[in-house]
């Protein structure tokens, strides 16, 4: 058998890699600084590779550094898999997620049977309540949000681009034609998502519609609420088009064909300390190749 690395100074490695602080990885560990420090000099005489630059209490990593943990990290999580497998006595592993509903219904939850069978120890509190964001830290360990730029001090994931669309039942669709006429779209009720407000803006901008007054705007916290009440007749759903996809609905169309970027993307969102929790990491790791 294979002489194996010393298993206390690559954990310390990676969790100060994954970390970005030798400081937080030692309190993570309960270790002093230089405890450490001692450990991953272990890890460097091991491998004969010289992992991190130091400069006083400041450690950098190297580019062998990042190529060692590029190419230990999937492993180290192959492992702790196969020992969780193998393990009676671990418990459930739980993740607190805030997700959006329509994002939950339509992308998520299809997904989730894989996860599972991947992962089944792994369990999730689904959270759909308001202000995610405000919530990741405290009441959720991650969130699943509907923004436009995170805040800097969370580790952020894109999870995709999305187009604008103004979405209504078929009948309307059909009295306003294909071509933007302003006096008809006047006398129409538009529908805007609370978490999506500048949506209407970019739409309004892209065909030229900057002085468009409609009769009324109504605003609703739920996609799918939202979805429903353009089939139902109610108005102008702006919404981003791969909703209108993946809800499939026969009763709802979109109105003009043109791309227009929008202003919001899904973002994976959590705090970076936060990131070496188990769970966190797995679902984590799941999610950014899930092709949700």
């Amino acid at each position: 058998m294979r002489r194996l690395p010393p298993l206390r100074a690559l954990e310390a490695f990676v969790r100060t890699v994954r970390l970005g602080s030798a400081r937080a990885a030692a309190t993570e560990l309960g270790l002093s600084p230089s405890a450490l420090s001692r450990r991953i000099s272990n890890l460097e005489d091991f491998t004969g590779k010289k992992l991190f630059s130091r400069s006083g209490q400041v450690m950098k990593l190297t580019d062998e550094g990042r190529t060692f943990y590029d190419a230990v990290s999937p492993h180290l999580e192959t492992l702790a898999a196969a020992v969780e497998a193998q393990s009676e006595s671990l418990q459930t592993l739980r993740l607190r997620l805030g997700v959006m509903p329509l994002f939950g219904t339509q992308r998520l939850f299809p997904k989730l049977p894989e996860l599972r069978q991947l992962h089944p120890r792994l369990h999730l509190d689904i959270d759909t309540g308001p202000h995610l964001e405000d919530r990741v830290g405290d009441t959720l360990d991650a969130a699943i949000a509907l923004c436009t730029t995170p805040d800097k001090s969370f580790h952020a994931v894109r999870l995709d681009e999305n187009s604008v669309h103004a979405i209504c039942s078929r009948p309307l669709a059909e009295k306003l034609g294909t071509v933007p006429d302003l006096d008809l779209l006047e006398k129409q009720t538009f529908l805007v998502h609370t978490d999506m407000e500048l949506s209407f803006d970019a739409w309004k901008k892209a065909l030229g519609l900057q002085k468009l007054q409609p009769v009324a705007v109504d605003h609703y916290d739920s996609g799918q609420l939202i979805l429903e009440a353009a089939a139902q007749g109610l108005g102008i759903a702006i919404m981003h088009d791969d909703h209108m996809v993946r809800n499939a609905d026969p009763r709802i169309v979109g109105l003009y064909d043109q791309k227009i970027a929008s202003p919001y993307s899904y973002w994976f969102l959590c705090k970076p300390v936060d990131l070496d929790a188990r769970p966190l990491r797995i679902f984590h790791d799941w999610i950014v190749n899930a092709g949700l």
